[in-house]
């Protein structure tokens, strides 16, 4: 699976993208699991820790919003993780 990361999140992971090589049918909440489990350096400041973003974020498979976190992933899949956005 690939995960991107955008604004915040992409501070506080401290990549663009990473890889995760989890099973086919893995859940999102599982791989949310593998992302938090990551040990990463310190975010910027002022920017939170990735672990409080996370929670508030919205997800894209494949370019597709994923409201449900125990569906089940494809190995080939891409995840977006993408933070509450402020502005207009």
């Amino acid at each position: 699976m690939l995960v991107r990361y955008f604004a915040a999140a992409r501070a506080a992971a401290g990549v663009e993208e990473e890889h995760y090589g989890l099973p086919e049918g893995t859940s999102l909440d599982a791989l949310i699991e593998a992302i938090l489990a990551v040990e990463r350096a310190e975010p910027p400041a002022g920017t939170p820790p990735l672990a409080r973003i996370i929670p508030r974020s919205s997800f894209l498979r494949n370019e597709v919003a994923v409201r449900d976190r125990l569906a089940a992933l494809g190995a080939e899949d891409v995840v977006d993780v993408l933070p509450p956005f402020a502005g207009g």
